[in-house]
């Protein structure tokens, strides 16, 4: 049974990067509201680029701070 139990390892470390994908658009979306938003009530009027660069600066640190894909436990 080792070869299955390689099997079930290698997807739930597919589906765990797939999600963790998912999360890192969504949260790439959140931070170009937040530093849009930001830099609205600072009175700034900054280009798309340097929104969305700014974001996904502080996207990335955010995932980078938060870990990465775990390997399931062994019994």
């Amino acid at each position: 049974m080792g070869i299955l139990d390689s099997f079930g390892m290698l997807a739930s470390t597919v589906v765990a990067a797939i999600v963790m994908l998912i999360f890192a658009i969504l949260s790439l979306f959140v931070m170009v509201f937040i530093v849009d938003a930001a830099a609205s009530i600072a009175d700034l009027d900054p280009s798309d680029g340097f929104t969305l660069l700014s974001a996904a600066i502080i996207a990335a640190a955010a995932i980078v701070a938060g870990g990465g894909v775990a390997a399931p436990e062994m019994e």
